[in-house]
């Protein structure tokens, strides 16, 4: 994809204007931002990061950044972690980098010591404080090893040149060490490291001034700052200021913003995040600096980004997760085809909660993310002309209609509905979920540009499938929720999550919802939403609901940028209930449960483990709970028990000799696992 000039561009001058950085020019203003794969950790992964990387400088990015890798083995994120200190070391990187300039693209490393967020005995910090989201204390920093680290950071980005990279991302965000030195909160020191703020910022500006030396004035030096750090005793806004200035003068090329350390308890990527929510903290820096300044965090479409380009917010934006989803996100936005980008929905299932699990990151709306160097087959081959049914038009009918008909299929897709989505068609209405509509978005459009043959309100049973010259069925015809065995579940009060969410039957003012899994919590934040949050879920009137219902300071009066949060609006008394012991929600995503179960908590949901549930009736539900036997006085009680497996037509089809396939919830009933509904649908379609 070429470069275009500012006034080229009829949908996205800003975002398609070159930004010159001196040395070198950059063709957009788009940043794939730093996100760990795990494929860094792979015996060979790099060949398989050279592939990832590949795919999105193909499709357009300006400038990518890789996932963190240590200067050192103290940094290492985990035992045996991604890490660049040796000649050999950089040698295997040229796998990455040389794939990335084949395709014409542009790739800085980013440097990332984890200081106390280690998870490795080795740790090191400058005070000795444990993070509480790490299990080891860290050893204090000596002003010996304060200086072999400096040197180490230098080392690794001459080391990251030699490798081919044409650049480097110093991570100073986020809570990892080089902002364990800014800030109060982790810097307890009192000799020349620590102190007043002129000591606690001399480590990054002396890394700064290192690796400029180290690295040459031809080359890239991206500084991520935190410029939120969302957690008591971090920095204020004049030392954020304060900092950035003096690092532009050490020698930075651009000033990326970091947004809060991995222990705040502020969610500022997930989907409940409006877009673009902390564009506003890059805004305060613009003007105070000459070098270019990249915003970040919830930034997923074209239009977006263009709108804060051309409003001032920043020079550059930096996504990451979109192009994890759509490695053509540029190119499609370039062509005038952001209808049929595939957007981001900010859920974190695939990517961070599987690295969270030590496992590859991949992606709910693309199964093919991180896995682009694994071979698949050629267009046509063993589907080419032949004729298939999916039924069901739910996130894994979805899936594989639309791959199956990319493969040359002559595909029928059934759905008893009138419109597609499935199960989507619930999570869409969640206040913070909006983003499910994007992925319905993008499927309509699939199956129009795939030609794929949508059959809407038209049950299906066997005859219509038996003898009309199908070569293979795929039944994705979903799930159906599960009812308790307890005496009155049909009692008039009783409503199952689908009455509450998709035929939208009144509820009362008192509720008890029966099963605490990611359908209960939906269930839950949909009732004690406001009225506000059910009408308004874009826009500033979004992030600023989102900041008070936060306690985020946009005016950065005290330090971190927090303050106390508002007091919700609640329309409805809820318990949120589960028959088994342990946490409320234990089940839910790493990466975002807590906030889940933080929101609830906020507006006062009665979560309550190890119920034994006897009858529902007039009065109410009658439970015992912490040994006690009492009734709930609730209006209604919401039923969110688990799934069967709607698959009355396999055996059916099978008897008749058709080739059947069973995914999705039909499959098996595991929650509303879209994640594996959607891959299932690509693995089927791809299968050799």
């Amino acid at each position: 994809m070429q470069a275009t000039n500012p006034a080229a561009h009829p949908l996205y001058p800003r975002l398609f204007s070159p930004l010159d950085l001196g040395f070198t020019s950059l063709p957009n203003r788009v940043l794939m931002g730093s996100m760990h794969t795990g494929l860094e950790e792979h015996k060979d992964g790099l060949r398989a990061l050279a592939a990832y990387f590949a795919a999105r400088a193909r499709g357009g990015v300006g400038l990518m950044v890789t996932g963190g890798i240590a200067p050192n083995r103290q940094g290492w994120l985990a035992p045996f972690g991604a890490k660049l200190s040796t000649r050999a070391e950089a040698s295997r990187h040229r796998h990455v980098t040389d794939a990335v300039h084949d395709e014409g693209g542009k790739i800085c490393m980013q440097i990332l010591h984890a200081g106390r967020y280690s998870m490795h005995p080795m740790l090191v910090a400058p005070s000795p404080l444990r993070a509480p989201i790490s299990p080891f204390r860290p050893w204090e920093m000596s002003p010996r090893l304060i200086r072999s680290t400096i040197g180490d950071f230098a080392d690794c980005a001459a080391l990251a040149r030699e490798g081919g990279y044409d650049g480097v991302e110093i991570m100073g965000s986020e809570g990892y060490l080089i902002n364990q030195f800014i800030a109060p909160r982790t810097n307890k020191r009192h000799d020349d490291w620590g102190g007043s703020f002129e000591k606690r910022i001399r480590f990054p500006l002396e890394i700064m001034k290192k690796v400029r030396e180290k690295a040459g004035d031809d080359f890239i030096v991206i500084f991520r700052v935190s410029m939120l750090d969302l957690v008591d005793d971090g920095s204020t806004w004049e030392e954020v200021e304060q900092l950035a200035l003096a690092l532009e003068q050490a020698g930075a090329t651009m000033i990326n913003t970091g947004i809060g350390w991995h222990e705040a308890r502020i969610p500022t990527i997930a989907t409940l995040v409006p877009r673009g929510a902390y564009a506003w903290v890059t805004r305060r820096l613009m003007g105070a600096l000459r070098i270019p300044l990249i915003t970040t965090n919830r930034i997923n479409t074209p239009e977006k980004a263009e709108q804060l380009l051309n409003d001032g917010f920043a020079d550059m934006v930096s996504m990451a997760r979109p192009l994890l989803a759509d490695p053509d996100f540029v190119k499609k936005a370039f062509e005038q085809r952001a209808p049929e980008i595939n957007t981001c929905i900010a859920c974190n299932q695939a990517c961070l909660d599987h690295v969270f699990r030590q496992k590859d990151a991949s992606c709910l709306v693309n199964p093919r993310a991180c896995r682009e160097s694994q071979s698949v087959p050629p267009q046509g081959t063993g589907r080419k002309g032949k004729k298939i049914a999916v039924v069901g038009a739910g996130p894994a009918g979805l899936s594989a209609a639309t791959e199956l008909a990319a493969l040359g299929a002559e595909v029928h897709l059934f759905e008893a509905a009138k419109e597609i989505g499935g199960q989507f068609n619930m999570a869409k209405r969640i206040p913070g979920k909006e983003e499910f509509y994007e992925t319905l978005r993008y499927f309509r459009n699939m199956i129009e540009k795939r030609k794929v043959a949508l059959h809407l309100e038209t049950p299906v049973d066997a005859g219509l499938l038996i003898g009309n010259g199908f070569d293979e069925v795929v039944l994705c015809t979903g799930v159906a929720p599960r009812v308790p065995r307890i005496e009155g579940v049909d009692h008039p009060k009783v409503l199952s999550y689908i009455d509450v969410l998709l035929h939208k039957k009144p509820v009362g003012e008192k509720v008890a919802i029966i099963g605490a899994g990611g359908i209960g919590f939906d269930v839950a934040t949909f009732l004690t939403a406001s009225e506000h949050q059910h009408t308004v879920n874009s826009g500033e009137e979004a992030i600023e609901r989102y900041r008070e219902e936060w306690g985020i300071d946009p005016e950065y009066r005290h330090r971190g940028g927090i303050t106390e949060q508002e007091t919700a609006d609640v329309p409805r008394k809820v318990w949120l209930l589960q028959r088994t012991k342990g946490k409320i929600g234990d089940r839910l995503g790493k990466t975002t449960g807590w906030a889940h179960r933080l929101t609830l908590k906020h507006r006062g949901v009665q979560m309550w483990p190890g119920v034994q549930y006897h009858k529902i009736d007039d009065a109410g539900l009658h439970l015992t709970y912490q040994g006690q036997a009492q009734v709930l006085d609730v209006e209604n009680v919401v039923i969110c028990a688990g799934q069967e497996p709607l698959r009355d037509l396999y055996g059916p089809l099978v008897e008749a000799g058709l080739a059947v396939h069973l995914i999705g919830g039909a499959k098996e009933a595991a929650e509303l696992d879209a994640q594996r509904a959607i891959a299932e649908g690509w693995a089927l379609a791809t299968a050799q």
